[in-house]
């Protein structure tokens, strides 16, 4: 009994292995496609990275070269050839259009009109829209009436947005130039212990609280 036992058990296992055997023969190749793609795609991913991490090198490298150009036509000519630098990538090409807003040179009209370009370009990012907008509202200064600075910034002051506490912060220097200190006191007392807002800007805010005659929520 124990032989047939036995027997029966080495045939059993037998026919398990054959039929192992049988199904990775059949369905195995699975298995190999499955590894390959894995491997595959781990080898495309890094390579990806290693793309981009190269493009974006050579972007920032042909701005930094565009930027050490002396004479204001040269660097601008260098800076509207980094488009090709960009390869279609919107953020690259926003930072390119911010760049050649910004510089130029004895040309704050020509500045102005460029940065409204970028800020009602809805190709660009919104982050770079709103940068537009934030550094257009600046350089235009007293040039452009309280009011109509007020109505532009008022939108980046909205939960989520990337400039939000810089935005506020121009509100508040607003304020003061609207000739109304206590407003700007209480904006930049809000500021001041805004928890987004970076560490040099709440030093500023309550700095300036100060010069108003203020008391900082410390004080």
């Amino acid at each position: 009994m124990s032989d047939t036992e036995s027997f029966i058990e080495e045939v059993t296992e037998e026919v398990r292995r054959d039929r192992l055997f049988a199904t990775f023969r059949k369905y195995g190749w699975i298995g190999v496609v499955l590894v390959a793609g894995i491997v595959g795609g781990a080898a495309y991913t890094e390579w990806s990275k290693a793309t981009r991490a190269t493009e974006a090198k050579a972007f920032g490298d042909s701005l930094l070269t565009a930027l050490d150009e002396n004479s204001p036509d040269a660097r601008r000519k260098a800076l509207a050839d980094t488009a090709s630098a960009a390869d279609g990538n919107p953020d690259r090409l926003a930072i390119q259009k911010l760049m050649l807003a910004s510089d130029v040179v004895g040309d704050k009209a020509g500045s102005l009109a460029a940065l409204d370009a970028v800020a009602n370009d809805a190709t660009v990012p919104q982050i770079y829209r709103d940068l537009a907008v934030l550094r257009r509202v600046i350089l235009a200064g007293a040039d452009m009436d309280v009011s109509t600075r007020r109505a532009a910034l008022d939108p980046l002051t909205a939960a989520g947005r990337p400039f939000r506490t810089l935005a506020l912060e121009q509100l508040a220097y607003l304020s003061v130039e609207a000739g109304e200190p206590e407003a700007a006191i209480t904006q930049l007392r809000a500021l001041s212990t805004d928890q987004e807002a970076p560490t040099g800007l709440r030093q500023r805010a309550s700095q300036m609280i100060e010069a108003l005659g203020g008391q900082t929520e410390k004080s």
